[in-house]
């Protein structure tokens, strides 16, 4: 997180996490102030409410502004999905590192799905659901 106070931290990049989680003493620290409580269902199913606020996250050169969440004073940090795509980052789960995302392909991808009249309708009945 940065701004005009900034602390760097280790944190788990967690992608089923829609949210950053930061322990609640450092964001008030950095001068992070609480704009609504929000209710937020845990890993374990545990729902609980926590204060949530707007900062600054920078990570490898990416900055952005994003949500975080007053999180309990035990717990690691987490990097959120939000968060991580504000960065314009993804996780590479092979290489286990944060990647680039380009902002816009060069070229959508075709779908040639034939001359199959049963295959068509599917598609279209797909594309309308989506």
């Amino acid at each position: 997180m940065d701004g005009k106070q900034s602390l760097q931290l280790d944190a788990l990049v967690d992608t089923g996490s829609f949210v950053t989680i930061v322990p609640a003493s450092l964001l008030k620290e950095l001068g992070v102030v609480p704009t609504e409580k929000v209710g937020l269902e845990l890993a374990g199913g545990r729902r609980v409410a926590w204060d949530i606020g707007e900062a600054r996250a920078t990570v490898d050169g990416h900055s952005t502004a994003t949500l975080v969440v007053f999180g309990e004073e035990d717990a690691d940090p987490v990097l959120g999905r939000y968060t991580l795509t504000g960065l314009r980052l993804d996780l590479d789960p092979v290489r286990k590192i944060l990647v680039p995302v380009p902002l816009f392909r060069r070229s959508a991808p075709r779908l040639n799905i034939g001359a199959d009249r049963r295959a068509r309708e599917l598609m279209r009945a797909y594309i309308r659901m989506r």
